[in-house]
């Protein structure tokens, strides 16, 4: 008899922005999942999503929200119309930037510089300053802005880039920390197929878009009080255009807890009664692991004596 041999596990394949060097390539490297796996550079939100419903990945990293811009718009939208996608996980990269150049180059020969337009924004106090003649030549990504300064098919003389661009390309740094925001932070997300939730670990975040009802006053106030009566915290609240008809409007929501708490799920149930349409997208670990503080009022026993007191009510039996 031949003996057993073990079977290699299939790789698995995860999808990001690319090209190599990007923040969204910092972000899947905090996945230990992911190490040694298969990773698939993408170009835009919506090819990295479709590679996970279409099966050609397992998971794709995406931008989310930015500390300093706010939602990503892209993502969300994308979120809200690509049905069986469920948020796993979510990881915080700081967002700084590098001036970088051809080998050789000195800060003296930049006059024009490319960089993707939220880059430029979230740099130009520093550039202004630092080369107050210079011009913005708009690039497509971080990445592109400086391959096409290396390659010679922008017209660029200099680059604004991630600092991960160094370790992939020969490129000089012409100055380091440009950022004008020290304490900028972007929230990435993975997202799989449809899976169900992880166990909760007390430091967990639920993720949600609701439309709101026939526009009426007080339909938003309606919508925060599912959250506000049973004590749940909101991180995130933004709204985004349905897009069928002018002051129509759906919301992206993070609020803190598991769907396996009691508050959260009677919250969702709540939800579920007055919106015409709630997309769960997840509940995961908070990246930054603070463990969710609530009132003892809205523990789970709390919710679930008020559960077996309405049972015993409508069986019959006599009040203690």
């Amino acid at each position: 008899m031949l003996p057993d041999t073990e079977t290699v596990p299939a790789r698995r394949t995860y999808s990001y922005l690319g090209p190599a060097g990007t923040f969204t390539e910092a972000a899947l490297a905090q996945v230990p999942e992911a190490r040694d796996q298969i990773w698939r550079p993408v170009r835009n939100v919506g090819e990295a999503l479709a590679d996970v419903v279409e099966g050609r990945s397992d998971a794709a990293m995406i931008a989310i929200e930015n500390s300093v811009d706010g939602g990503v718009s892209t993502a969300q939208d994308a979120l809200a119309t690509v049905p069986g996608l469920r948020i796993v996980g979510e990881y915080l990269v700081p967002v700084n930037f590098v001036l970088v150049g051809r080998p050789g180059a000195t800060l003296a020969d930049v006059s024009l510089i490319a960089a993707h337009p939220v880059a430029y924004g979230q740099c130009l106090g520093w550039l202004s300053k630092n080369l107050p003649a210079h011009a913005h030549l708009p690039a497509e990504s971080n990445v592109a802005s400086a391959l096409g300064v290396l390659d010679g098919t922008s017209a660029a003389d200099a680059a604004v880039a991630a600092p991960g661009i160094v370790a992939h390309h020969d490129v000089s740094v012409l100055a380091e920390n440009i950022g004008d925001n020290p304490n900028a932070v972007t929230r990435f997300v993975l997202v799989s197929r449809t899976v169900a939730p992880a166990p909760p670990t007390g430091a967990d975040k639920t993720s949600l878009i609701v439309e709101l009802p026939e526009d009426h006053p007080g339909a938003l106030l309606e919508l925060l009080e599912q959250f506000a009566t049973r004590g749940i915290n909101l991180s995130l609240l933004a709204s985004r255009p349905i897009g069928d008809a002018l002051g129509r409007y759906r919301f992206v929501i993070d609020a803190d807890g598991h769907v396996h708490d009691e508050r959260m799920a009677d919250a969702l149930l709540g939800l579920r009664r007055f919106s015409p349409k709630v997309i769960f997208l997840g509940s995961y670990a908070r990246a930054d692991r603070a463990i969710v503080r609530y009132p003892q009022r809205y523990s789970d026993d709390v919710f679930v004596e008020a559960r077996d007191w309405l049972r015993g009510l409508l069986s019959g039996e006599p009040e203690a």
